[in-house]
């Protein structure tokens, strides 16, 4: 089995990535950044998000599996007391592999230029350069509102815990293959209205957004933000690709919800 190992890079995840590198070598796994079968995040689910978006173009070849070295995360459930029991499951152990559900970002130009393609484990959001957001909002191709606000996110369901829950959208299991819409301040009054509440696609539905004034948009991806200007369209569906988590024991979502919103400290 090929192996790859990403790191937060503070002083604590790049000691532990050395040690595990180490028994991992030991137990004559092979070390490969460029196609491993498996890769391992040590930090915290930001650092998962940072290696799903380096191996995006191989989905389907790569499982990963998170040890969080600070809070438990939503992707990161190892700590770093048992990367000696994780290095031996992988090492030894079939492991069960579990696939959540992503975003597909499309963004299409006015002069019809080369579209750009993104993919998206937790959220991707629009927000206007300088001023209000206003866009048209098409759902599976019908227009459904204008809207005008602060900015849009669209998050998938393991996402839905995220930036996502901030804005009062509802939290989705990630077994269901679907995508979120909340709005960030919407301006609602007796001249301009919007829907009000968060709407839950299901995966054969395709949400478009379309510029009405300016056309220049601050996108982001995950972690990355990005500039795009000339936007014609902006376009979020559920795409065939799923990432794909190497499971050695249950890590039930709703006890990492429990866990992370509600209960006690200690």
């Amino acid at each position: 089995m090929k192996f790859a190992i990403t790191s937060k890079g503070d002083q604590k995840s790049n000691i532990l990535m050395h040690k595990m590198r180490t028994y991992l070598l030991d137990f004559d796994l092979i070390y490969d950044e460029d196609q491993p079968d498996i890769v391992v995040s040590i930090g915290g689910d930001g650092t998962l998000l940072y290696a799903f978006h380096r191996y995006s173009s191989r989905l389907d070849k790569t499982a990963f599996v998170g040890i969080h070295t600070g809070h438990l995360g939503f992707y990161a459930d190892w700590t770093p007391d048992e990367i000696e029991k994780l290095v031996i499951a992988i090492a030894k152990t079939p492991y069960q592999v579990v696939e959540y559900p992503l975003i597909e970002v499309i963004i299409r130009y006015q002069h019809a230029g080369k579209e750009s393609r993104y993919l998206a484990l937790n959220e991707s959001t629009v927000k206007s350069v300088e001023g209000t957001l206003v866009m048209d909002v098409e759902i599976r191709g019908q227009h459904f509102e204008r809207f005008r606000g602060d900015g849009l996110c669209v998050s998938t369901p393991s996402g839905s815990t995220a930036y996502n829950k901030a804005l009062g959208g509802a939290i989705i299991h990630p077994s269901i293959s679907a995508l979120q819409v909340a709005e960030m301040a919407s301006i609602n009054n007796r001249v301009f209205r919007t829907v009000g509440s968060p709407l839950i696609l299901p995966s054969h539905h395709t949400c478009m957004l379309k510029p009405v004034n300016r056309l220049d948009f601050q996108v982001t991806v995950d972690h990355l933000t990005l500039l795009h200007k000339d936007v014609k369209s902006i376009q979020f569906r559920v795409p065939d690709e799923k990432i794909r988590f190497a499971r050695f024991r249950p890590f039930p979502f709703w006890k990492r919800v429990h866990d992370s919103f509600i209960s006690d400290s200690d």
